[in-house]
């Protein structure tokens, strides 16, 4: 399917589009129809639709069916009009500038940072994430989807043994990692996937080994 030409946006629209980009960057995950609404003052979350329709067709934006946060930035939209995770291809790690580890598959029981599981090192810029990264996560599977993260997405991910609930986190659970989002009651922790076809994970921490090993700050995602 050929992408819309890019078109100028009103001040709605563009205010619209720059709270979506906020969202993705401090959330990991682009807002709702909902949350839209909420933040602009919308009767209706059918307004907030009608406005990232208009975002779509004018070649901002791309939504998907099927998922409340179905909402993709189009590469000709993205800041600085470059793919991010084409930046990383293009910039790896320099000797100069602090790079930040790949990590891909996580083996059971194993440090997340065992010299194993580093694809590679790469530089990023910072000012991309809602606060800085330690560290990118490469994600598996489909758990997350609603939340608009998706298999091969890579994940900003900031070193933090605690977190707020309805973060989404990186936890391990015994000797397995996982990125699910993050409610605790007193002893009990429930990590409930973005993805109707998962159940929630409940831990109790009086029975279960139980860790976060950092809190999601940003995501990159393949274009093609």
């Amino acid at each position: 399917m050929n992408t819309p030409e890019l078109k100028p946006l009103t001040k709605r629209q563009q205010e619209i589009f720059d709270f979506v980009l906020e969202q993705m960057s401090a959330n990991g995950a682009p807002p709702t129809r909902v949350e839209i609404a909420d933040h602009f003052g919308f009767r209706s979350p059918n307004a907030a639709e009608d406005h990232l329709k208009a975002l779509d067709k004018k070649g901002h934006i791309e939504l998907k069916s099927g998922t409340s946060r179905g909402i993709f930035i189009r590469e000709d939209a993205r800041p600085g009009n470059q793919s991010l995770y084409e930046q990383i291809e293009l910039t790896p790690n320099d000797g100069l500038t602090p790079p930040l580890a790949v990590i891909g598959d996580v083996a059971a029981g194993a440090p997340i940072f065992a010299t194993q599981h580093v694809q590679q090192y790469v530089n990023v810029d910072q000012s991309l994430f809602a606060a800085s990264a330690d560290f990118l996560l490469k994600v598996r599977g489909d758990s997350m989807i609603n939340a608009g993260i998706f298999e091969n997405d890579l994940l900003a991910i900031k070193k933090a043994d605690t977190a707020q609930n309805n973060q989404i986190v990186v936890a391990r659970i015994d000797d397995d990692v996982t990125v699910k989002r993050y409610f605790r009651q007193g002893t009990l922790i429930s990590l409930v996937a973005e993805n109707e076809d998962y159940d929630p994970i409940e831990v109790n921490l009086q029975t279960q080994s139980f860790a976060i090993e950092g809190v999601v700050v940003g995501l990159i995602r393949r274009n093609f």
